[in-house]
């Protein structure tokens, strides 16, 4: 059991630390943190889909003896493939396929490693129950136990690898720690034969089970794709909508794994009674009004935090208790991953181009609802009363999806515009301003706003653009005795193109061809602006390191107002980037304005990288301006400029670098360090 454990342990722990090492890795070269990661995820699922079935394959078509030959066979030419180096020459198709490329890279990068660690649980639960199948063993521990190393390999990333060491030695520890991994993944196969030649009896006891029905195995997929789809929707919907903070998303997925080690490594923790009568119903009531009400963000982290947990005890605990015969373990677990990779596609790939909101939580909950009925019709027919209990529950699931309908209406009316895609939901509302302004029009990105104006006062620059913010104060102290050339790296409503002036011309970088089509047809920002307004699409630092020096007065990077930011454009080689397009006496303007995360530090050590001057202006809350929100700017200026500032940016704070705080650079960033 030891040598079976440790093989399945590292194995598990290896697959969840690859994924954020290798896709940090390559962000910097495709941009776009959101479209990066959901490809990752959407490539790390079939992979693991492509695992189990090699592994059903292998258990149905190869003998007993001849599996672990084979497998150790794989395992040892697996480590021609290492290290797990990505190659930057995929950096040159990223503009023009970069969805192709960003799997090409990962296919080539981890690929073969990834595969072959994702046939382990499975492979060794099998070779474990032919091994001992005469002494009545219960593999499937082997499986919450693979949970438990995937969940501490996903909690331990952040806190101990990526705080310490950048990626590139984190890809050689890695690759290191998949050497020992096949070391004793062959050793297992060794035993394994070994253990097969000295045991005669051990086969025949796995071979006398009936084959399970395709209603069965559609259960089985169905339980696992409804978790999977909830984990991804209720993620979605509690780090944008709710709270964006930097690492919440990884509660809810410890929360997933931990369902799967409590029901796979015991089952009496899943008490059904409790969590069909009491726990579900109540999940289902906690995430209406996490939905509706305004409650405090500690209220609606805990019940939407709960409700994951509830939803996927339910699921996995149904999926034991349906669990087949250890002859058809390995179709068990295939199945299991086809559910998960369905959920994750839906909710990665397909809801984003489907629907223009996010429907899918409601879908994954109505989905969840109707399972639970299915599993328990059958059940409900031998008792007594049973054709009430059976009306009584489908009339439940029928008003059920009536209030989900409802909640679904709610995302997309009172909103003139409600769009989606594969970088986010972007609406369009209109109200009515709380300070006598009159009627405002606002772009709400999720929690954030990215832009507002005032349509009594359509020419007002609003939020955290208006003259007494940071930016405002830069724009204004620039001359003006000649046109001047400006950049703006993230478009929102396109409120700083009031500050254009006859003859300036205005570059404005922005990745969501959305938010362009939105901030012409509802703001006149850009069509008011005197300057020649030149839209670029495209993430904001590769069309920088792809243009000719544009020879800026004033650079302005405003893709940090959200709590969750684009950590490529903060490292020290983006700085690099941008001020390679700047004139000898141009402004670098950056927002940190964040809830969550103390920008500062980082401004300080880019700004001593490139021999500027970090200067901090700061609006605070209170300040008695209906036009103006709570801002935070950092202007960088030069020496010569520091020490004669213009009276606009007179007042700033200088920023002094944080004693030991490591620069951001394209493989280490720390998140940790910098929360508030």
């Amino acid at each position: 059991m030891p040598l079976f454990a440790a093989t399945v342990f590292l194995s598990a722990f290896l697959l969840f630390q690859i994924q954020p090492i290798v896709a940090k890795m390559i962000l910097p070269w495709f941009g776009g943190s959101s479209s990066v990661w959901t490809l990752c995820m959407v490539f790390f699922q079939v992979e693991l889909l492509l695992g189990y079935a090699y592994v059903h394959l292998v258990h149905e078509k190869l003998s007993a003896r001849r599996q672990p030959w084979v497998h150790g066979a794989l395992l040892l030419l697996s480590l021609a493939t290492l290290p797990v180096v990505a190659d930057p020459s995929w950096k040159l198709d990223a503009q023009a396929y970069p969805t192709w490329s960003v799997l090409g890279v990962l296919a080539t990068t981890v690929g073969v490693p990834y595969l072959l660690l994702s046939t382990t649980g499975p492979l060794m639960q099998a070779w474990y129950a032919r091994a001992f199948a005469t002494q009545g063993v219960q593999p499937y521990r082997l499986y919450a136990l693979s949970n438990l190393a995937s969940m501490l390999a996903l909690l331990s990333y952040p806190v101990l690898v990526e705080p310490v060491m950048a990626v590139k030695p984190q890809a050689w520890m890695w690759s290191a720690g998949y050497a020992l991994f096949v070391l004793a993944c062959v050793a297992t196969a060794a035993y394994t034969v070994r253990r097969q030649n000295d045991t005669t009896t051990a086969t025949p006891a796995l071979e006398d089970a009936p084959h399970p029905g395709w209603r069965e195995c559609l259960m089985w997929v169905g339980l696992a794709a409804t978790a999977s789809m909830l984990l991804l929707a209720i993620t979605r919907h509690l780090t944008q909508d709710v709270a964006p903070v930097p690492f919440l998303w990884v509660l809810p997925l410890a929360l997933y794994l931990l369902s799967f080690i409590l029901c796979f490594d015991a089952p009496r923790y899943y008490v059904r009674p409790f969590f069909l009568v009491v726990a579900l119903p109540l999940a289902f009531v906690a995430l209406d009004f996490a939905m509706n009400e305004g409650l405090e963000v500690p209220v609606l982290v805990g019940l939407l935090c709960a409700a994951v947990f509830v939803f996927c005890m339910v699921c996995h605990g149904e999926l034991v208790r349906r669990r087949p015969p250890l002859r058809h373990l390995t179709l068990f677990y295939l199945m299991l991953s086809v559910g998960g990779a369905l959920g994750g596609l839906f909710v990665g790939l397909v809801a984003p181009v489907v629907f223009n909101a996010y429907f899918e939580l409601p879908l994954g909950l109505f989905l969840c609802a109707l399972l639970m009925v299915l599993v328990l019709w059958p059940e409900l027919r031998a008792r007594r009363h049973g054709h009430w209990l059976r009306g009584a529950l489908l009339l439940a699931l029928l008003l059920y999806g009536a209030r989900l309908s409802s909640i679904s209406l709610d995302y997309v009316q009172g909103y003139t515009e409600v769009v989606r895609n594969f970088y986010s939901q972007t609406r369009i509302e209109d109200s009515v301003d709380e300070d006598g302004l009159g009627r405002v029009r606002s772009m709400v990105h999720g929690s954030i706003t990215h832009g507002e104006q005032v349509l009594d006062h359509p020419k007002r620059a609003t939020a955290y653009y208006c003259e007494r913010t940071g930016i405002g104060r830069a724009l204004q102290s620039l001359p003006t005795d000649r046109p001047r050339q400006l950049g703006v790296v993230g478009l929102g409503a396109g409120t700083l193109a009031v500050y254009g002036r006859a003859g300036d011309q205005m570059r404005m970088y922005e990745i969501n061809d959305q938010v362009l089509d939105l901030a012409r047809r509802h703001f006149t920002f850009l069509s008011d602006s005197a300057a020649t307004i030149v839209p670029v699409l495209g993430d904001g630092r590769l069309m920088l390191e792809r243009e000719a020096p544009q020879a800026f007065d004033l650079l302005a990077m405003d893709a940090f107002s959200g709590d969750s930011i684009p950590t490529h454009l903060l490292t020290l080689e983006a700085f690099d980037a941008y001020q390679r397009h700047m004139r000898p006496d141009g402004l670098l303007a950056v927002h940190i304005t964040n809830t969550y995360l103390d920008l500062r530090p980082v401004m300080a050590s880019a700004a001593r990288h490139i021999g500027k001057v970090p200067l901090l202006l700061e609006l605070p809350s209170g300040h008695g301006d209906p036009f103006c929100r709570r801002s935070r700017w950092v202007v960088f200026v030069s020496a010569a400029q520091a020490a004669a500032l213009p009276p606009s940016l007179q007042g700033a704070e200088v920023l002094q670098p944080r004693p030991g705080f490591r620069p951001w650079t394209d493989t280490f960033s720390n998140l940790f360090d910098i929360l508030i």
